[in-house]
């Protein structure tokens, strides 16, 4: 069978545990894999307000999951304060498929599934269910983006926004650094904007060389956008085998 990325160079950028399954998939289409996790992932600086919500999560209506990092945190802070059995009362939205299986793995249903990796894409399909008044718990990245908190807040919900956790960039390193300056990437991938501007900090732009750049969704293409970075492609959906396609389809142009 024909392997569609025979010798091409990936960079994937994505921390170790999250993207398995994708190195996976692109080294069996031929691909050379080079994996650079750029962020670590740290509890909120300040972890009480994720604690109160668990205390009293039973007062929300909704709890909306943008990452499966922000269900880990939650479930944990869920546990600590004894609690845990009262999410099932609580319907859960949820940004993309590995977000829904983060849920489900907890045995917890999906109420709302975003369509497309995005929280507006979520907002419209939860806006149907969404009443005036509802309250809606998001626990979110630290330097997470806004738009969906503000679109139900605009819809008249009552957020509370928590942090779940944050991210810092790691440094690379001095290997990873002459391996990259000796051969760069074909193509790099980037998973969310935040990685992007990780990739800017400790590797430098020179790095990617003439790396064609695909995006898993509409906001981490406009983030590299936005940095200068010109985007070849964006995964139709937030998924391994998606992000396989849409590098294939930078490499084919």
């Amino acid at each position: 069978m024909e392997k569609r990325l025979e010798g091409i160079r990936v960079l994937v950028t994505r921390p170790r545990e999250r993207s398995e399954e994708l190195c996976f998939l692109l080294e069996d289409e031929g691909a050379h894999v080079l994996h650079v996790p750029l962020l670590e992932l740290l509890p909120p600086e300040n972890p009480r307000p994720l604690i109160a919500a668990a205390e009293s999560i039973q007062r929300y209506k909704w709890v909306v999951f943008a990452s499966p990092s922000a269900v880990d945190a939650l479930m944990e802070a869920l546990r600590e304060a004894g609690t845990t059995a009262r999410l099932a009362q609580v319907r859960i939205a949820v940004v993309g498929p590995r977000t829904a299986r983060a849920v489900e793995g907890h045995g917890l249903n999906v109420a709302v599934e975003a369509p497309e990796g995005t929280g507006a894409s979520l907002y419209e399909v939860m806006r149907p269910g969404l009443e005036p008044e509802d309250e809606v718990l998001l626990p979110a990245a630290e330097e997470g983006r806004r738009e969906l908190e503000d679109a139900l807040r605009e819809h008249g919900a009552r957020v509370t926004r928590v942090t779940a956790y944050r991210s810092a960039a790691v440094s690379l390193p001095a290997e990873t650094q002459e391996l990259l300056q000796a051969s760069p990437p074909d193509v790099a991938l980037f998973a969310s904007p935040r990685t992007a501007e990780a990739f800017l900090e400790v590797a430098g732009r020179e790095r990617l060389g003439a790396a064609r750049l695909v995006a898993i969704g509409p906001t981490t293409a406009a983030a590299l956008t936005r940095l200068g970075l010109p985007v070849a492609t964006v995964a139709e959906r937030p998924t391994p085998e998606a992000l396989v396609e849409a590098t294939i389809q930078a490499i084919r142009g």
